[in-house]
């Protein structure tokens, strides 16, 4: 009796400590993708070159490009994410991959122009050598009324 009661705490203990690295993994990855916006706003090509993943697509309204040609835009100008305002975040860790949906309001300026958008952003992670790497970043227009499924 004894040795199923060590057993079932030893259990118990596991499940916890498993639920807390994946919940502080998640909180990392959550404030990385954070951090990736303001590092945007700042025009920070020196941050954002070593975080994007060298096979990293980004996916906006008016097109589909890579890596390289995104820090260009960003470094550039042509579009300046001014400010993004997180209303609603959602997380799935798979393995070395993870997944976050922010429901934004994106401030702008897109080839001169100030723009104000609802998004929803579908960004993918991949941990490499211990470290996360932006592999994709999706804008999809939405209305401000949209909830992301937790």
């Amino acid at each position: 009796m004894k040795v199923s009661i060590f057993g079932l705490f030893l259990l118990l203990i596991s499940v916890q400590f498993s639920f807390a690295q994946s919940t502080s993994e998640e909180q990392k990855i959550i404030q990385l993708s954070k951090d990736k916006w303001q590092w945007m706003a700042d025009k920070n090509v020196d941050k954002l070159k070593p975080f994007f993943h060298e096979k990293s697509k980004f996916v906006h309204m008016s097109g589909t490009w890579k890596k390289d040609e995104e820090l260009e835009i960003i470094k550039m100008g042509s579009i300046w994410y001014k400010k993004a305002t997180i209303h609603d975040t959602a997380i799935e860790v798979v393995g070395g991959t993870a997944i976050v949906w922010n429901r934004i309001t994106l401030e702008s300026v897109v080839r001169g122009n100030d723009a104000k958008v609802e998004f929803t952003v579908t960004e993918v992670y991949l941990k490499e050598d211990n470290d996360w790497k932006l592999l994709a970043l999706t804008f999809s227009s939405v209305r401000d009324t949209h909830e992301i499924k937790k």
